[in-house]
């Protein structure tokens, strides 16, 4: 036990070559959102919760420790519920899982430069009937440029094969520690957080999230279909340091373009480069409803690593 425990420790400092202060080792989270009205002749309300859960587990391959095995998995859960009576060819209530894995290579040079070259596979289902076409490949690479002490930037590309077609995405990871108060961390353009740093163990901030994921549906009334998932996060954070590493953030904020659109399986669009859609013909089966306040708790083991 004690050996697992030291070599899990050298393996999370070696992560401190690749720049981050601190590393959140394992997140879970929590979320609520408050029931909101459909755009359509429903008069009920639809409530979305959900769950998150990710662990990150670097592997140093040389003595330096400048070259990585990074692998960063992911599990995501999200219900809608609802007091309405659906056709049966709809999904209701709405119930996908996700399983995220990035995968792959980090290298950093004596120069200030480095890469990621990462596999980024994807599982998105809801349960039933799982066959191979619930897989989506995928993959990122990223170019790494340190500016300063204060300023490491990495630029780089997103490719996954969604179920309505490829989905391209241009990347851009900050990590700028602006001042001992004020930190910018994230991946643009899906998530970043603007960091206040009240004390060594309270920060207060912004944070945004948004990340487009498909789901193929097996149930027997409309199997092959798919859900897509999309939606921006805008959220204030505080989080507050519990217990040696461990924390608990709160987020609170509001979706911006929210919707889990059901599409038959062979409506599919061209090509996706960020938010802009080419040959989008597809005709969306269910009703979306209005965008509402969020709410959500995460309990995180984050490891310092100055």
């Amino acid at each position: 036990m004690r050996l697992a425990f030291s070599l899990t420790l050298i393996m999370l400092l070696s992560f401190s070559s690749f720049s981050q202060e601190s590393i959140d080792l394992l997140t879970i989270s929590g979320r609520y959102g408050v029931p909101r009205p459909y755009l359509s002749q429903y008069s009920g309300n639809a409530t979305e919760t959900g769950i998150l859960v990710n662990l990150k587990v670097p592997i140093p391959l040389n003595e330096t420790k400048t070259t990585l095995w990074y692998n960063n998995l992911t599990y995501t859960q999200a219900t809608i519920n609802n007091d309405e009576i659906m056709p049966g060819s709809l999904a209701n209530p709405i119930s996908i899982h996700g399983f995220i894995l990035q995968t792959g290579f980090m290298k950093r040079f004596d120069n200030g430069t480095g890469f990621q070259l990462l596999l980024a596979p994807r599982f998105m289902t809801d349960f039933n009937n799982v066959n191979s076409k619930n897989w989506q490949l995928g993959g990122i690479a990223l170019y790494e440029k340190r500016y300063s002490e204060k300023l490491l930037l990495r630029f780089g590309l997103l490719y996954n094969q969604e179920l309505f077609g490829p989905l391209l995405t241009p990347l851009v990871d900050i990590d700028w520690r602006i001042s001992d108060r004020w930190s910018i961390a994230g991946l643009m353009p899906i998530y970043v957080k603007v960091n206040y740093h009240a004390s060594e163990n309270l920060i207060l901030g912004f944070s945004h999230f948004g990340l487009t994921t498909t789901y193929r549906l097996g149930n027997p009334a409309y199997v092959d279909d798919y859900i897509e998932r999309t939606s921006v996060d805008l959220s204030l954070f505080i989080r507050q340091r519990i217990a040696g590493n461990i924390h608990l953030e709160g987020r609170f904020g509001h979706t911006l373009n929210r919707k889990y659109a059901q599409y038959e399986e062979d409506q599919k669009l061209g090509l996706r480069f960020i938010i802009f859609d080419f040959g989008d013909d597809r005709i969306q089966k269910n009703a979306d409803f209005k965008d509402g306040i969020i709410a959500s708790i995460r309990l995180v083991y984050n490891l310092p690593i100055e």
